[in-house]
């Protein structure tokens, strides 16, 4: 009997030596092989790069996943209790791995072969981080034995809090959020510190499978999947059973975060996002959690865009009825099959399919199945019957007008832009490329480059003032033929119109967007200063130097001559465009800053309330402040008695200029209040004529006119600053001379006063403007 006894225990030793050096040697052919894990010390996981606007509203994120990091000590207890319940109740007392978890999971696991069960997994959180950060998601017994060996190292290296704040900040939640910050956002709208144990629960019951569990799609399962974390929140006595009844049969309450102003801001937000990834590297915008400060008024953006997607379909109307979208009989299921033809929800337009068509009304089904009419009376602009216009299955686009009452759509053939900048700074308060970012993403207002036409004019008229032109010069309007140079044809503009006026004034030139005059000036000035001129004001880049620029030929953007714009209520500084004010990184730190301004005397300032900062501005003069004074002058004459008449009738303080180009191709409008500047411009994306009589007053300026209405008043729509050394006179608008009896229309005219002659009496002052000192330009 000893001798067998004896025998056993030489085989359990030895069984046990061989089992000690099986492991032994498995866990150093695995050791060899693993990942470091002592980065997770310093790991900073990737976060969204935050852009907002000027008020400091979130309008949009960029990141590859949706992440907002928080620490530890910013978690609360309430998350971190039924996260623990759900995954590892354990967590506070094991080395990493769960010596009982894995018994109970291989006891379970057994009965789960047999019954043909999905087999149940005994991971806790610090497995979890080491799959999550240094493994992949494979299957198998590798994986399981490469991961409790990193839990344990895990375990020595890193505290349970830091361990925990890994967890909670990497893991999936599902619908495209990653930690629990960004879900907490997604399915709530609330931070983490706001959850109570129900909301807390349902994130925690995500990890297993967030797809399979996501209350969107399927809330009975996620509701049962809640419940079962909220039995372990009881059982663990984190809540006491009338918290766990009235939270069990709690419905689940869903709030998406509403981002109302990103769908009208893509145009804008896009163009950031192109500009700070070129200078700082996808990389770091996806994962190093910039916060972006834009100038953008979402305000002014929302007006911005609804005014340029009126003015394009009314435009559109003009053109009349091109056709149905498509037809029912080309699609399974139309209601699924025609995802490219979504348009943004700010929009308000939805798919419909013709049911019936009479005489006086049209009978439609919505996409999201709702029935209603079109009537006879909203489809006037299409000049055709119902029967003419449809076909039973025709797929349109429709807007709801009233309770089953629907408005008959169609999507603008052309397209535009529209900018809203402050004169002052350049800051881009409000940006639209076009009608719909979800179906062009071409931005018409800072990619298109099209000829700006006659809205490029009053740089020339600036340019003569600063030549010693005056308001009153009297320039030839009649026919002119010029010489382009070698192989080039034998260039002979004409007014629109082609009517001639004989001599007028400068500013009757500008007011009526005389070409033949505007030929003249800029012979007189000379085709270099022009280009120059053009170039300084960065309206051109690098302009042929024909005499054609003149007339606003070469091409640019809107933002472009826009930006232009703002000099002439600036006081003639160049301004350039500001879509970014200050980039700061994760930790706050400033790494980016447009500020223009700065304080010359705050070094040296006494704060006793006896003296004052002085800010300046780093902003370069390019043309004097009275020749920007008398260029807004004549454009508000443009707005009283020139082609931008019909803004009259706002009775506003307005100026701004027109802009058609050749055969009607492009058209523009250029306009500023006291403190605003707005530029506009429509036209195909292929080069086309819009129309016979489709010109900037016509098709831009209605875009400018309805963004004023909505925006501007006299309280903030104030006259324009008149720039010192400015002499005001009163004219006759035709000759130029100075006003007397006999004169039809009397206007007050703006004149430059020289240093010398500021202190001369009135009476010598005047006697410059007789008839033989004004110069004549024939």
């Amino acid at each position: 009997m000893q001798k067998y006894i004896k025998r056993f225990l030489i085989f359990i030793i030895l069984s046990s030596i061989i089992f000690l050096l099986a492991i032994i040697s498995i866990l150093w052919t695995y050791s060899n092989k693993l990942p470091d894990y002592k980065y997770l010390k310093n790991y900073k996981p990737p976060v969204s790069s935050k852009l907002y606007s000027g008020s400091g509203v979130l309008v949009s994120d960029f990141s590859s996943e949706k992440r907002i990091f928080v620490p530890y000590e910013a978690i609360s207890q309430t998350v971190i209790n039924a996260f623990l319940s759900a995954e590892d109740k354990n967590f506070f007392d094991h080395p990493g791995v769960d010596a009982k978890g894995v018994v109970r999971a291989i006891k379970n696991n057994i009965f789960n072969i047999i019954y043909s069960k999905r087999l149940e997994g005994a991971s806790t959180i610090t497995q979890q981080v080491a799959k999550n950060f240094l493994l992949t998601n494979e299957v198998s017994i590798d994986r399981k034995i490469k991961e409790a060996i990193l839990a344990f190292r895990i375990e020595r290296v890193l505290s349970k809090k830091r361990i925990l704040e890994l967890y909670l900040n990497q893991i999936y939640l599902g619908e495209g959020s990653y930690g629990i910050a960004s879900a907490s956002l997604r399915y709530f709208n609330k931070p983490i510190s706001e959850l109570n144990y129900g909301e807390a629960a349902l994130l925690a019951a995500l990890p297993k499978a967030p797809s399979k569990y996501n209350p969107y799609k399927n809330n009975k399962l996620a509701k049962f999947r809640r419940n079962l974390v909220l039995d372990n929140l009881l059982d663990n006595k984190f809540i006491n059973n009338i918290q766990h009844t009235k939270l069990s049969n709690s419905e689940i309450k869903l709030q998406k975060r509403k981002r109302i102003y990103l769908e009208d801001s893509r145009y804008y937000v896009e163009d950031v996002r192109k500009k700070v990834i070129e200078t700082y590297g996808f990389d770091k915008v996806y994962k190093q959690g910039f916060n972006i400060k834009t100038p953008l008024n979402l305000k002014l953006q929302k007006i911005a865009t609804d005014s340029l997607r009126n003015g394009l379909q009314k435009f559109d109307k003009r053109k009349g009825w091109r056709g149905p979208l498509s037809n029912k009989k080309k699609h399974k299921n139309w209601k699924k099959d025609l995802s490219k033809f979504h348009l943004e929800k700010s929009i308000g337009w939805e798919l419909a399919v013709i049911n019936n068509i009479g005489k006086f009304e049209t009978v439609v089904e919505t996409q999201n199945g709702s029935d209603g009419i079109i009537n006879f009376n909203d489809i006037d602009w299409t000049r055709k019957e119902f029967k003419k216009l449809f076909k039973r299955g025709d797929i349109i686009y429709v807007k709801k007008i009233s309770e089953g009452n629907y408005s008959l759509k169609q999507l603008p053939k052309a397209n535009g832009g529209i900018v809203v900048m402050d004169p002052y700074s350049g800051r881009v308060l409000a940006l639209s490329g076009g009608f719909s970012f979800k179906k062009s993403e071409f931005n018409r207002a800072s990619q298109a480059k099209r000829q700006p036409g006659s809205a490029f004019k009053p740089f020339i008229y600036a340019l003569a003032l600063e030549n010693n032109f005056l308001p009153t010069t009297l320039v030839l309007d009649a026919p002119i033929v010029l010489d382009q140079g070698n192989d080039l044809k034998m260039w002979k503009p004409e007014n629109y119109g082609k009517k001639f006026y004989g001599p007028s004034t400068l500013r009757t030139g500008i007011e009526k967007s005389r070409n033949l005059m505007t030929v003249r000036i800029a012979q007189e000035i000379g085709i270099d200063k022009i280009v120059n001129f053009s170039k300084k004001l960065n309206i051109y880049e690098n302009p042929d130097e024909l005499m054609s620029v003149s007339l606003g030929s070469a091409e640019t953007t809107l933002l472009k001559i826009t930006s232009a714009y703002c000099s002439f209520l600036n006081g003639g500084k160049l301004i350039n465009p500001i879509l970014i004010d200050r980039i700061q990184d994760s930790q706050g730190k400033t790494i980016f800053n447009n500020e223009k301004r700065y304080c010359e005397n705050c070094d040296t300032i006494s704060y006793d309330g006896t003296s004052n900062p002085i800010v300046k501005s780093k902003y370069q003069q390019i043309f004097s402040p009275q020749t920007a004074y008398q260029i807004t002058s004549m454009l508000k004459g443009v707005i009283e008695r020139g082609t931008g008449r019909g803004l009259k009738n706002l009775k506003l303080e307005l100026a701004g200029k027109t802009g058609t180009t050749n055969k009607n191709t492009d058209t523009w409008f250029i306009g500023f209040t006291s403190n605003l500047v707005v530029g506009v411009y429509i036209g195909y994306d292929s080069p086309r004529s819009l129309g016979k009589f489709e010109t900037g007053s016509k098709t831009a300026m209605p875009v400018f006119k309805e963004f004023i209405m909505k925006t501007a008043n006299t309280y903030n729509a104030r006259p324009f600053k008149v720039a010192d050394n400015i002499k005001m006179m009163v004219i006759d608008a035709k000759t130029g001379k100075k006003a007397n009896s006999k004169t039809k229309l009397a206007i007050i005219e703006s004149f430059k006063v020289k240093n010398s002659e500021l202190n001369r009496q009135s009476n010598n002052f005047d006697s410059r403007f007789n008839t033989t000192n004004i110069l004549k330009f024939y």
